[in-house]
């Protein structure tokens, strides 16, 4: 029998690294492991999902979630999906349907945006997933358990647009109280 975890938090708070050591898990019990990630997000590398302290794992590149059912091959067992805010709602569906067909499905994101709000298609995952991990920063103001991303003010950020692929350079880790929300 299949399943869906989800591990989620704020910017800085280790999601890609958790992802990626629990990928590596299954590559140590020679299980069969793919691993995906919007084609959105190549802050790092086009072809693997890189975690702020520089840990790595092969990656494929997305556009759509309809895209992983064509490129899971027979024998993978466990399947990653690396920043799912970013996708289409679609990827709830595809999710489900492959831990239908039995695989262990990881998925990582960010459960709110900049202003705080759900983000995506992850609410809808942590709900329906069997294991939800929420994973914490440190606040960069007061170093406080830090569960929310602060979008830094720039030039680049003015737009408003709720997706701004970046990561130091635009935002920060902060607590609830040192979290100043952005209209």
């Amino acid at each position: 029998m299949g399943w869906i975890e989800v591990i989620c938090g704020s910017m800085f708070s280790g999601k890609t690294e958790e992802l990626i050591r629990r990928i590596n898990r299954e590559k140590i019990a020679r299980q069969k492991v793919q691993v995906f990630k919007p084609k959105l997000d190549n802050r790092f590398s086009n072809d693997h999902v890189v975690s702020h302290s520089s840990l790595a794992f092969h990656a494929v590149n997305i556009e759509n979630p309809e895209e992983i059912l064509g490129l899971v091959e027979d024998n993978t067992r466990v399947v990653g999906i690396d920043e799912a805010q970013f996708l289409a709602p679609s990827v709830v569906e595809i999710c489900h349907r492959l831990a239908n067909r039995g695989l262990r499905v990881i998925v990582a994101g960010l459960d709110m945006d900049y202003r705080g709000v759900p983000f995506g298609p992850m609410p809808l995952l942590m709900a329906t997933a069997e294991v939800v991990t929420k994973m914490s920063a440190i606040c960069t103001v007061c170093g406080n358990t830090a569960s929310r991303t602060q979008r830094r003010e720039s030039e680049d950020t003015k737009s408003g647009s709720q997706i701004l692929v970046g990561a130091g350079e635009f935002y920060e880790a902060r607590c609830r109280r040192c979290y100043e929300p952005t209209p």
